[in-house]
């Protein structure tokens, strides 16, 4: 395939920058008028020819001429086992045409994407020393506005407790930087010393995916110890980017399988939204983790790290109480978190939410609600069916520092499945551990209108407990403290079961706490 270099235009003031992008051209006419189509570049459609390399080729081609693309929509797409990532840069309508996956077989990478949405936008040059926590401004301004990605290695943060024990991850984080100066995403942490920079510009104009049917045959790939992450997905990397009504159907498991790493994955980038898209969860299979113990294996249909206002609108999904299969969605480093309208089996931030974590009008199954981080975490107008109400990672220290919000929600614990002693926000943290930062209890909480479903309690209940005994009761030497909660608020809180909450089954530990019943 012959290529050549072609000049592309730029956001940033009017700079302009190469990039490398395919000479060829059709094999025959588009056949959807000003949109570019696969079958113009030797796709076939039936399922069983492989498709990829058509498919590479069109986008290439829309990409240089900045065309849309638009497939065929009873066509079946094969996306064969070979090595090649489509770049997407332009706006692309997959409809109900249909895509097949086939992992059953050897595949020639099997960590690579099939898709990558990416700019086309060169980096610009930022010059960043030092950064405080809650910085809102910083100088020199940039030429464009763009998404910073900054990293200290010289600092671990999240250092991880548990089976998945581990020494933690460099100081990292990403915010957008306005031409203006200005910073949306503050700060999350203190940095004494920057060790790199990255600075991608936002395109002004947003990217929209629309549609497609994705069939997934899943691998059956055999490794006793360890995780070998999947990809075969649709990276997205390119900020602005809506993806709308997509659909990915997990099939063909076995016994054996490694997991994927999320087949949408969203990395280094702002203003993402997935709206009324469907994925299916996948099957939680087993392996020895770090500390040489039995650990499930989590795999994921959405991941996202690094991004900056990341909203999930309609996204739907069936069987969101079935413990045989992982919970959905995996998130590290994110910053502003918004789900409206959804139904998932669960939500999780793993290495921290900064910002706003908003839950609304959504349900979420039997994986529950997971939180660590920092602001506001709002919980409204929703149902949830976790072990707890809120689940704070306790592999992270169980920290969120900020205040908490419960709004006109309903609580069935454990998914009604068996009688459970309720335990409203879980989390441990003994103070023996060094995450890498200071732990804290959210310092207010704040309920407004909560059913619990505890209709069906165990012998000798004697009600919901809002904490159970997160420092426990040694009195051992807690080198790292863990900052309790200030203040907890209660009105509207109702129990199936008639029987009061508790505010912790350690009275004598939740004595400082004000509890204020209104």
């Amino acid at each position: 395939m012959t290529k050549r270099w072609v000049t592309v235009a730029l956001a940033c003031g009017g700079l302009m920058a190469c990039a490398e992008v395919s000479g060829d051209t059709p094999t025959k006419a588009t056949e959807t008028g000003d949109a570019i189509s696969y079958e113009a570049f030797g796709a076939v459609g039936d399922g069983k020819a492989d498709d990829l390399p058509a498919i590479c080729a069109a986008h290439e081609y829309a990409n240089k001429h900045g065309k849309r693309v638009k497939s065929k929509p009873d066509a079946v797409y094969h996306l064969g086992r070979r090595a090649l990532t489509v770049v997407m840069a332009t706006d692309t309508d997959w409809g109900t045409s249909r895509f097949t996956i086939d992992d059953s077989q050897e595949v020639e990478d099997h960590r690579k994407p099939l898709f990558e949405i990416r700019s086309l936008l060169t980096p610009v040059e930022v010059k960043v020393e030092r950064l405080a926590r809650g910085q809102t401004r910083l100088e020199p301004c940039p030429p464009c506005d763009c998404v910073v990605y900054v990293q200290n290695r010289n600092r671990k943060i999240f250092i991880r407790k548990g089976l998945n024990q581990n020494d933690g991850t460099p100081q990292q984080e990403v915010f957008v930087f306005r031409r203006d100066g200005t910073i949306e995403g503050a700060i999350t942490w203190d940095y004494d010393t920057v060790t790199q920079v990255v600075a991608r510009p936002i395109d002004p104009v947003r990217l929209v995916v629309r549609g497609g049917v994705f069939t997934h045959v899943g691998n059956r790939m055999r490794q006793e110890k360890g995780y070998n992450y999947w990809g075969r997905n649709i990276k997205i990397t390119r900020s602005n980017t809506e993806i709308v009504g997509l659909t990915h159907r997990v099939t063909g498991e076995t016994e054996f399988g490694h997991p994927y790493g999320g087949f949408l994955a969203i990395q280094q980038c702002a203003d993402i939204t997935l709206r009324d898209c469907s994925i299916d969860s996948r099957k939680t299979y087993k392996t020895i983790g770090s500390a040489g113990k039995p650990v499930s294996m989590g795999s994921y249909g959405y991941s996202a790290s690094l991004v900056v206002n990341f909203r999930m609108i309609k996204c739907t999904m069936d069987a969101i109480n079935d413990r045989t299969r992982w919970g959905v969605i995996g998130s590290n480093f994110m910053k502003n978190i918004l789900l409206e309208d959804c139904v998932l089996s669960r939500m999780d931030v793993h290495q921290g939410v900064s910002g706003d974590y908003i839950i609304r009008r959504t349900t979420l199954g039997y994986a529950g609600l997971n939180a660590i981080g920092s602001g506001r975490l709002i919980v409204e107008d929703s149902t949830l069916h976790g072990s707890h109400l809120i689940t704070f990672r306790s592999d992270y220290g169980s920290t969120w520092d900020g205040d908490v919000v419960i709004r006109n929600c309903r609580w069935i614990p454990q998914a009604g499945r068996i009688p459970v002693q309720p335990v409203m926000f879980g989390m441990q943290n003994d103070g023996t551990h060094d995450f890498g930062y200071p732990c804290h209890m959210p310092r207010e909480i704040r309920i407004d209108g909560l059913h619990i479903e505890d209709a069906k309690p165990p012998a000798n209940y004697q009600g919901v407990v809002l904490f159970g005994d997160p420092a426990g009761r040694s009195q051992a030497e807690r080198p790292f403290p863990y900052a309790q909660t200030q203040t907890v608020r209660v009105r509207g809180l109702k129990t199936a079961s008639g029987v009061s909450p508790r505010l912790s089954a350690n009275p004598e530990w939740a004595r400082p706490i004000a509890f204020v019943s209104e």
